[in-house]
């Protein structure tokens, strides 16, 4: 990875548009936030808006730290907010980051927009960054998501047991998928034949 890592702009496909998170994304964010089947596996709970002002104020502390690279997903039909995404855990000695932190309103659940939003974070991680691995974690109790990070052509590695705590106390385990550079052209084109009209 380049040794700054310098935050990438507004990342643009056909269906979506990552647009580094702000303030001015409060309203969006808390409109797309407004389904409670969200949140259940989720770390983060965005049910008011002093909580989504909290959100963005930690993601912008750590983008400032240099640790993470917050974005709102924006679709490009109408220009409406349906979500988020990020780089985690950004490594810049051992060429590593994570993309995680995803979240969407369900209307857009099983459409283009979560591939396409993939896509676009792993093409720039790999091709501007230079990473040279990729990883994804989630809820092991979130079988839809372990789905999804497979079907994008990530390699299971493991579960990793009462690695964090959920918003009502509990333990989470959480499953660790990975993507190296040298997996990602398959990667790509699997996710470009998914894209194809």
């Amino acid at each position: 990875m380049a040794t700054d890592c310098p935050a990438p702009g507004v990342l643009e496909g056909e269906v979506v548009r990552l647009e580094p998170l702000t303030e001015e994304h409060r309203a969006g964010l808390w409109a797309a936030a407004q389904s409670p089947e969200i949140w259940p596996l989720m770390l983060v709970r965005l049910d008011s808006l002093a909580a989504v002002s909290h959100y963005i104020e930690a993601a912008l502390a750590s983008q400032s730290a240099g640790s993470e690279v917050a974005f709102a997903v924006r679709l490009q039909a109408d220009g409406q907010v349906v979500g988020s995404s990020r780089y985690l855990e950004i490594s810049r000695p051992n060429h590593r980051l994570e993309i995680g932190g995803t979240w969407y309103h369900p209307r857009v659940w099983g459409s283009r927009v979560n591939p396409e939003a993939k896509l676009l974070l792993l093409r720039y991680a790999f091709e501007n960054w230079q990473a040279r691995r990729v990883q994804l974690k989630t809820d092991a109790l979130n079988l839809h998501s372990q789905a999804g990070i497979r079907k994008l052509g990530a390699v299971y590695e493991g579960t990793l047991r009462a690695y964090q705590v959920r918003p009502d106390g509990s333990s989470r385990d959480t499953t660790l998928f990975s993507i190296t550079d040298e997996q990602w052209p398959a990667v790509q084109a699997g996710l470009l034949a998914r894209l194809r009209p």
